[in-house]
Parts: structure tokens; C-alpha cells; sequence
């Protein structure tokens, strides 16, 4: 019995040994792929990396969008831009493309998101003890044109009533 289970050890050792020398490669071959997108000059001047999960989202969905496959593009093919609104409750994206499904410009506004750090910063540091109630983001990006971000921003105060101030990305005062 001794020698029997030293005889199946030795067995089952030597063919696992045997297993990783497999002399069988094969070697898999892919063609080219070529991975572009259209709209990276949008996602480079608006630099989403840093914005809100909301806006991230709704970015995202406005630069992946595809004319081709919607019905704009086949209703009417004469056109020269194409107006797409992306929606949800806390903000929105109107987006207007060229023929070639790139985006010209964009209007975005968005409530009640994350602030950036320097925003946050800045509202702390010059009014301190104020609670912000209520914000508003807005971004108009035109291609090869202006970029603007602002934050408008409802505070309050307890003794001291409320405020509406205007903040850029940076968080400077306008």
C-alpha cells in the first residue's frame, strides 16, 4: 500500500511536469486597427478630467454621439450642423456638429454639482462662515474659439441675508 500511493505521487508529479512543456505555440496575428476620435479638441479645451462626475457623464456621451447612426444625418444631409441636446435632471448639453459628426460649439449648464478645489478655495477664503445653497455651472466652448466656465453661486449667511456671486474655473472672482 506504501509503495503504491509513492508510485501514484511520482506519477501525478512527473505528468504535471510533463504538462508545462507544451511544444504546441501558436503564434495570433491582428490587422491594424486605427483608433481615432473626432472630437478630442473638444475633450482637450473643456478638460472634463477634472470636472464633476455629472459632467464627465454627460461629456462623454455628447463626444461619443454618432450622426451616422441617428436620424438627423439621414433626415437631411444639406445641413451643415446638426443641434443634439443631451439631458438629464441636473444639467444639460447642447451640442451643435458639422457634417463630419465633430463638434462646433456647445452650450452646457449644470446644478447643485461638486465644486473644483480652487473654487472651493477662493469661496472659503473670502467668505468665510458662508454656506453655499445652490450652484450653478455654465460652459460655452466654440472650436477654435472662446472657452468660458463659470460658477454662479448662491450664499447665505445666517444674520446677514444671501449673495449671488460669479466665479471662473480658477476660482477668480468676475
Amino acid at each position: 500500500m506504501k509503495n503504491l500511493i509513492i508510485y501514484l505521487i511520482f506519477i501525478g508529479l512527473t505528468t504535471s511536469i510533463f504538462a508545462q512543456n507544451s511544444s504546441n505555440t501558436y503564434e495570433v496575428t491582428f490587422n491594424e486597427v486605427e483608433i481615432f476620435n473626432t472630437n478630442t479638441n473638444y475633450l482637450n479645451a473643456i478638460g472634463h478630467r477634472d470636472a464633476a462626475e455629472l459632467v464627465k457623464f454627460l461629456v462623454e456621451k455628447a463626444v461619443s454621439y454618432d450622426l451616422e447612426y441617428s436620424n438627423c444625418l439621414k433626415a437631411d444631409y444639406e445641413k451643415q450642423e446638426y443641434y443634439v441636446q443631451f439631458k438629464i435632471p441636473q444639467g444639460e448639453i447642447l451640442a451643435v456638429y458639422d457634417n463630419d459628426g465633430e463638434i462646433i460649439r456647445t452650450s452646457e449648464k449644470f446644478e447643485d454639482i461638486s465644486l473644483p478645489l480652487a473654487v472651493s478655495n477662493a469661496i472659503v477664503k473670502k467668505y468665510s462662515g458662508w454656506k453655499i445653497s445652490n450652484d450653478i455651472y455654465r460652459v460655452t466652448y466654440v472650436k477654435d474659439g472662446a472657452l468660458n466656465k463659470t460658477y454662479k453661486l448662491f450664499i447665505e449667511r445666517t444674520n446677514i441675508g444671501k449673495r449671488v456671486i460669479k466665479v471662473d474655473e480658477n476660482g477668480n472672482f468676475i
